[in-house]
């Protein structure tokens, strides 16, 4: 015989509350479906489990030893779930999350820690990487789960977007454009500019802004191995560098301006993975979550202007 819990709930919850009305309020579910379930549960078992009058709902002699034994059957039930949940939560091991300056920016927090809370046993190893490498470890497998800026090169890595956010253009105070309070695409391309060092073309010619140049190359005058070294070439008046918004937030400078870019698509900031285990799924799952329930924060790192 295969009763489902379904049934086994319902016919608990009317041998308790002894009125198909009350019992239905407590389950959320039409009076109607709940009182079909308990009449398939009592031909499923061969029985009368309750007694029914136009004013009175009463247990009989079999649904009363069967109360108790349905109360038993989902109480370990209900056990087994808590202890396989708990068992998963335990489950050792360790995360190598790999991530560029910024990480996930105001989400990093609230990502990491209810990730911490959820699942205790495992280690969560955090490891920044410079412009060399733009996959955060994904390309040679250092890291399972990375937080990146797409596009790149990197083969087999798959993505999904947390977050979309504007392209600024960061100038030395002095510069001709630094009194504007946004610029066009068009206005910047003859722009001398710092970018980072690395052999990742596809990320390259993005921060260059390849796709607006009409074949003609960017003039880059220095590469750059951190956000750092390209904050004071910029400040220096040397070039200019195309960078996130968010960078106005975290590295402010008394010589360098960030302006807005127009015409050009946002940097999306993604997590990337080349190989689904239990602990990337997690983290997967973890950050949707987070990002699901800060709809404000989001809205702030997406529109900041």
């Amino acid at each position: 015989m295969d009763v489902s819990t379904r049934k086994l709930r319902y016919f608990v919850a009317v041998a308790e509350e002894l009125h198909f009305s009350r019992a239905a309020a407590r389950l959320y579910v039409a009076q109607q479906a709940l009182s079909k379930q308990v009449r398939e549960l009592e031909q499923d078992l061969g029985v009368e489990l309750l007694h029914r009058t136009t004013r009175t709902v009463e247990l009989t002699p079999a649904g009363e030893v069967f109360l108790e034994t349905a109360r038993d059957l989902l109480a370990r039930l209900d056990a087994g779930v808590r202890a396989a949940q708990q068992a998963e939560r335990r489950e050792g091991g360790t995360l190598r999350l790999g991530f560029m300056i910024g990480a996930a920016l105001e989400l990093t927090a609230p990502i990491t820690t209810q990730y911490a809370e959820r699942f205790p046993g495992v280690r969560l190893d955090l490891r920044e990487y410079g412009f060399a490498d733009p996959s955060a470890g994904l390309a040679d497998d250092s890291s399972d789960i990375a937080l990146i800026r797409t596009p790149i090169q990197a083969k087999g890595v798959e993505f999904e977007p947390l977050f979309v956010e504007p392209l600024v253009l960061m100038v030395p105070a002095g510069h001709r454009l630094a009194a504007r309070t946004r610029v066009d695409v068009q206005e910047i391309l003859d722009e001398p500019l710092a970018i980072g060092r690395t052999n990742d073309q596809v990320w390259r010619a993005f921060w260059t802004l390849e796709d607006y140049r009409d074949d003609v190359a960017a003039n880059v005058v220095r590469e750059t191995s951190s956000q750092t070294e390209e904050l004071e070439i910029v400040a220096s008046g040397v070039a200019c560098s195309v960078t996130c918004a968010s960078a106005a937030r975290y590295t402010q400078h008394p010589r360098v301006r960030y302006l807005p870019i127009d015409g050009v698509p946002g940097s999306a900031l993604m997590i990337g993975w080349r190989h689904r285990t239990p602990l990337v799924d997690q983290f997967i799952a973890t950050a949707r979550a987070v990002c699901a329930a800060e709809p404000e924060l989001l809205a702030a790192i997406e529109k900041p202007f």
